[in-house]
């Protein structure tokens, strides 16, 4: 596949008014509203373009599986260090529509923070590049950034720019038994203090914490801390990137962004706590669930469903009329006809 075999689909698609669904993997169709339209599979293009480590950055083609990235990447001692989750063979480009960071986004950043720049092919076939290969690049709007998180729907991520980091020098996982509440209290009180903490994690009463830095800092904060020292740390913390831990198991998943000092929300079903404290995930049917983030100035998405709850809550929290009419504009500038993804973000689009 090349990049005009994808500009002569979306071109087409764009004359006759017909919807395209654009899928790599697949390994997220499960995330966001229900899939329309024809399928775009842009799995074939793939392949890493450049990849400059002493500059700390790789260009890759949207098809290109994350596990083979991270492959290049380990040879040279690097990472994508907001640790996005592979699910069964995650592509680059998914990656970044789907915006979905790892256990390490509480210390590292999320997907966009890493977006140095992009090659879109709008909703017309067009085909646009932004930022490039350095952070300070920008000047105006900062569109490579703007696409993640944006599920295809302004536009076909054709290829992408991304920020590297050093893996670190030393890592340790501590372990400590204690309460939904105290879990939240210790983890904003050590995240108020220069302690190395890349990832935690709460599940039933038991609290993950991960250490990683310099060696000497790492076992500077291990000697404060306290806790036990895990064992299989690695092993756990890729089951809870893969969302393969018992704590994702449910059918019906609700994931909150909420400030990292918000209390215990009080409802039935709390199935873990992340980011320091900052992402919390429950199971069930919630009807209050959204009310109660947003009283604590967050947001609730439902991130897993069955098809019918999906169509009738909508995967995300519904915007406010002047973020609405914000993200109409942005649509119908990359996407005037609304072929790409349609349905996928939002209803309304």
């Amino acid at each position: 596949m090349t990049l005009e075999d994808i500009v002569s689909v979306i071109t087409t698609a764009h004359e006759s008014h017909t919807p395209l669904r654009i899928r790599g993997a697949g390994s997220k169709d499960f995330y966001g509203g229900m899939l329309a339209g024809e399928l775009l599979d842009v799995a074939g293009y793939s392949g890493i373009v450049a990849y400059e480590p002493t500059e700390l950055y790789i260009t890759a083609k949207c098809g290109t599986p994350l596990a083979e990235i991270e492959a290049a990447l380990a040879e040279k001692n690097q990472m994508l260090a907001f640790e996005p989750p592979h699910f069964s063979g995650a592509t680059v480009g998914g990656c970044v529509a789907a915006g979905l960071s790892g256990p390490r986004r509480q210390q590292a950043g999320a997907v966009r923070d890493f977006m140095l720049g992009a090659r879109l092919i709008d909703g017309t076939g067009q085909v646009l590049d932004f930022g490039g290969q350095v952070m300070k690049n920008v000047a105006g709007y900062d569109v490579s950034r703007l696409l993640a998180g944006s599920l295809g729907t302004l536009g076909l991520i054709a290829e992408v720019t991304l920020k590297v980091l050093p893996k670190p020098v030393a890592e340790q996982t501590l372990v400590f038994d204690i309460g939904e509440g105290e879990a939240i209290t210790r983890l904003n009180q050590w995240g108020g203090q220069p302690l190395p903490i890349s990832a935690s994690f709460w599940h039933e009463g038991q609290l993950w914490l991960r250490l990683s830095g310099a060696r000497a800092a790492v076992e500077a904060a291990r000697g404060k801390l306290g806790g036990l020292v895990a064992v299989d740390a690695e092993k756990h913390w890729i089951s809870v990137r893969e969302q393969t831990h018992p704590a994702f198991a449910e059918k019906l998943l609700w994931r909150l962004a909420l400030p990292s000092t918000a209390p215990a929300l009080g409802l039935a079903g709390l199935r873990a706590i992340e980011w320091g404290g900052a992402l919390r995930w429950y199971a069930g049917e919630h009807e209050a669930m959204r009310g109660a983030a947003a009283r604590l100035g967050g947001h609730a998405v439902l991130y897993r469903a069955p098809e019918s709850l999906r169509c009738r809550e909508g995967a995300f929290a519904p915007l406010a009329p002047a973020l609405l009419a914000l993200h109409r504009r942005l649509k119908k500038s990359f996407d005037p006809r609304g072929i790409l993804n349609p349905g996928r973000l939002y209803a309304e689009f």
